[in-house]
């Protein structure tokens, strides 16, 4: 299905293409389903294939999906939306607000001993949290080898698929008791930053995290299905949430909808992971991005908030050890990834977004005037891409009919 204008910016026999090929992968069991957006200049092509579970029903339009790491670029608005009301500012300690964080210790190297550690050179600031530069995050050793690893996973912290349900206090708490791996500003390091932010922008605004989301970045863009848990009358939307069996190397279910970790509030308004939404409901905050900052009559942000978000933040040093999930030709604005060289059909210079680990992609390219959006319900095995994400970007890029 699709909505096209006559202006020929996207290729009708090129979206069949990206029919024929999403089906394919549908069709060999790679996913249950898919439903894939792609916008540009007016016009808006989705592709709804396959089935909401297994054994259950059609794919639609409006299913819910749980968005995983697709939050951060959403938390990282609101805490923008806090930098223009000048209620938080890039680069003051967050200290006041975050006293857990406040007088950090840090490892004298990252083999170090979770004791052996050094003052830090200086606070913690908004601009560390929004490009994961605070010293804490995902250390990029794989198997786990050094003790800060150890000590994170027993903080409740280890990296994976089961995200912190503890209360936010209880959570900053946690995060208070471990030495930072790195100095503040030294090193990119993937995660934490974006689940410290939402407890930040909570206290600042004096309201649950969720709702300032609702207040000032969901309602006004009509978001009406974007949230951190799906109410009852929505259950039956939400896709059911796979997982590759190792032993057998077939889909098995991770999460239930009727049952599952989204079919109730949430303990902890996850701003790294925790958000569930649609294809149209975020394409309507991906073109207020596009759109710097405003969709219709409403205004988010202000063009040079949106633009500095969607710049590179990065030195090269920055991305050191963690260049599976970056790479050479990418970097890290605010909450999002923004390319920086071309090397592929897609990596346009300038593009941003990011990939959610339970199966699914953002991105928008500022040149192209492009939004994709995919959306599966099959968890990532690992950080490449599967072959369905990368068909599908393939696929968006050829269709552009000028």
């Amino acid at each position: 299905m699709s909505v096209l204008s006559e202006n020929g910016n996207l290729s009708r026999p090129r979206l069949g293409r990206m029919h024929e090929v999403l089906a394919h992968h549908v069709g060999a069991g790679d996913v249950p389903g898919v439903v894939a957006l792609v916008s540009r200049r007016g016009e808006i092509h989705v592709d709804v294939l396959g089935r909401m579970a297994l054994d259950g029903p059609p794919m639609q339009r409006d299913t819910i999906f749980r968005i995983a790491s697709m939050t951060k670029p959403v938390t990282a608005v609101a805490a923008m939306i806090l930098v223009e009301e000048c209620r938080l500012r890039l680069d003051d300690p967050i200290d006041r607000w975050l006293p857990e964080l406040a007088d950090r210790k840090v490892l004298r190297t990252i083999e170090s001993g979770i004791d052996d550690t050094v003052p830090a050179q200086r606070a913690i600031t908004l601009r560390d949290l929004l490009t994961f530069r605070l010293g804490l995050g995902m250390i990029p050793a794989f198997p786990a080898r050094h003790p800060i690893q150890i000590a994170i996973a027993d903080a409740g912290f280890a990296p994976g698929p089961v995200f912190p349900t503890f209360p936010p206090d209880e959570l900053l708490r946690r995060y208070g008791t471990l030495p930072l791996a790195y100095q503040p500003g030294e090193r990119w390091l993937y995660n934490t930053g974006s689940e410290i932010l939402g407890v930040l922008i909570a206290r600042v605004a004096g309201m649950s995290f969720a709702g300032f989301l609702q207040e000032r970045i969901f309602t006004p863009l009509g978001m009406t299905d974007t949230a951190f848990h799906v109410p009852p009358d929505k259950l039956k939307r939400l896709a059911t949430c796979y997982t590759r069996d190792a032993a057998t190397g077939k889909l098995k279910v991770f999460d239930e909808p009727a049952s599952g970790k989204y079919a109730a509030p949430p303990v902890f308004e996850n701003g790294g992971a925790g958000l569930v939404s649609t294809a149209d409901d975020f394409n309507a905050f991906a073109q207020m991005m596009l759109n710097g900052g405003r969709l219709g009559t409403e205004r988010i942000l202000s063009r040079p908030a949106v633009e500095l978000m969607t710049s590179d933040q990065l030195a090269l040093s920055d991305k050191q050890g963690s260049e599976f999930l970056l790479g050479a030709g990418r970097g890290w604005g605010f909450g999002l990834s923004v390319v920086t060289a071309r090397d592929d059909l897609c990596q346009v210079p300038g593009r941003y977004g990011w990939d959610g680990g339970y199966g699914t992609s953002w991105y928008s390219d500022p040149r192209e005037e492009m939004t994709g959006i995919l959306l599966t319900q099959r968890m990532l095995d690992s950080p490449q891409p599967p072959q369905v994400f990368s068909d599908f970007w393939t696929l968006a890029y050829q269709a552009i009919d000028d």
